[in-house]
């Protein structure tokens, strides 16, 4: 009985486990025509700056006065 359990509960665990792993990207646009994928939602500083986390992780900084917009890449 105990291991009619134990698998069913493991392979829904798995499961959630693996479902919150997600994270949203946003594209970021600048002016001078790149664009840079953050991971995660970019946040406004009152400093002007736009800080994000690049694809490796890093953080990182951009003057909002060279963002040209900022949008979710869909999955």
């Amino acid at each position: 009985m105990k291991k009619a359990l134990i698998i069913p509960l493991s392979v829904l665990l798995a499961a959630t486990a693996l479902s919150g792993c997600t994270r949203t990207s946003y594209a970021i646009h600048t002016n001078d025509g790149r664009t840079i994928i953050s991971d995660g939602k970019p946040k406004e500083s009152e400093t002007g700056l736009l800080g994000y986390k690049d694809a490796n992780g890093v953080k990182q900084q951009i003057n909002k006065s060279e963002v040209k917009n900022v949008a979710e890449v869909p999955h």
